[in-house]
């Protein structure tokens, strides 16, 4: 599970800024994953590890620009500088990538003496875009020339081979401008989907959840005014009539309905600080807890949420067990030279401010 959404900043004209766009995602699984903040400046040189075991190396490629964004450090054994990977990032150009669960759709191309040297694991693929581009066309224009190969790659968890290959993704890329696409390995090939609409979640295919927006087409953020039936008049029993019919369950489906409706029917926020925070209130409809969400042994629930100012080249975070919002400054972190990768734990422990004795006594 995982739902991502891309909301619109209209220009203020007391602070003079410009018209913007922010995104954000959350990050659901059924086991725990580890993550932390990745920075890595511009010349630095990365490996994918592909097939089963990620024993074998696949494309080693020199990054072209900075970036910061999650990395998730149980993709793959013995993690090494030139292994990191960021399944959610913002480089330097204002382009943005993320990886989504693609369960039962992703058909990946089999390693090959051919495509090895083009080849990326499927969780390798978000840093590579972050790394390289800097305009959805460029990532366009990559993938029809055939630039790259995502192969079927089965990670090593503690010394073993999984027996299935749970790294079935799908990935979503935004450009500054707030353009957008979806890219979905389906039948070996790279499908590329134009994403007008800035929303991602799960399986079926993006263009099968764009034809199932048409089955909700009637909802309307305004109230259904009431109605006259044989001099009797009912009216509604509370705000939000107009949304009656739309679905509330964590299914792909479902939540692409809903992060779409509440997407373009958001008022657009003065400012892009006022923005980032649109992103989280938005995406806190979408948090999965502990328990609801069960698949034989494993719970699925919202371990990360993040969100991206993609003109002031900020990275922001909070997490199940925090949800203070953190943020990464990408210009700050350019300012030194050096080739570098610095990381920096996700975690925190939620902090709660005892106000008991900051209460004001009313004068009688």
């Amino acid at each position: 599970m995982c739902t991502g959404i891309r909301l619109k900043v209209d220009p203020n004209p007391q602070t003079k800024e410009a018209k913007a766009i922010v995104h954000g995602r959350t990050l659901e699984f059924g086991i725990k994953i580890n993550t932390d903040i990745v920075y890595a400046s511009a010349g630095n040189t990365f490996t994918s590890k592909v097939g089963d075991g990620l024993t074998q190396k696949g494309m080693t490629y020199e990054s072209k620009y900075a970036f910061v964004g999650a990395w998730a450090k149980d993709m793959g054994p013995d993690i090494k500088f030139e292994d990191v990977n960021c399944f959610d990032g913002l480089n330097e150009e204002g382009l943005a990538a993320g990886i989504f669960y693609f369960p039962s759709y992703a058909e990946y191309q089999t390693l090959s003496p051919e495509n090895q040297s083009k080849g990326l694991a499927p969780h390798d693929f978000t840093g590579w875009i972050v790394a390289n581009f800097k305009s959805v066309e460029e990532v366009k224009n990559a993938i029809k020339n055939k630039a790259v190969a995502i192969i079927k790659s089965i990670p090593e968890v503690d010394g073993k081979v999984l027996e299935h290959d749970p790294l079935t993704l799908h990935y979503v890329i935004y450009e500054q401008t707030g353009k957008s696409i979806v890219i979905e390995p389906v039948g070996g090939e790279l499908i590329v989907h134009e994403n007008p609409l800035g929303v991602i979640t799960n399986s079926p295919t993006f263009d099968w959840h764009m034809t199932n927006l048409r089955n909700y087409i009637a909802l309307n953020p305004r109230n259904v005014p009431a109605i006259d039936i044989v001099g009797e008049t009912f009216s509604q029993f509370g705000q939000g009539s107009g949304m009656l019919g739309m679905p509330g369950d964590f299914t792909p489906p479902a939540r692409f309905v809903r992060a779409a409706v509440f997407s373009q029917t958001a008022v657009p926020s003065a400012t892009i600080e006022k923005g980032i925070e649109q992103v989280f209130h938005i995406l806190n409809n979408f948090d999965i807890p502990v328990g609801v969400a069960i698949a034989e042994h494993e719970t699925d629930y919202t371990m990360l949420t993040t969100a991206r100012d993609p003109q002031n080249l900020r990275f922001y975070w909070k997490t199940y067990d925090d949800q203070t919002i953190r943020m990464v400054d990408l210009n700050k972190l350019m300012l030194t030279k050096d080739i570098t990768i610095k990381v920096l734990s996700t975690e925190g422990q939620q902090p709660i401010e005892d106000m008991t004795n900051n209460l004001q006594q009313l004068k009688r």
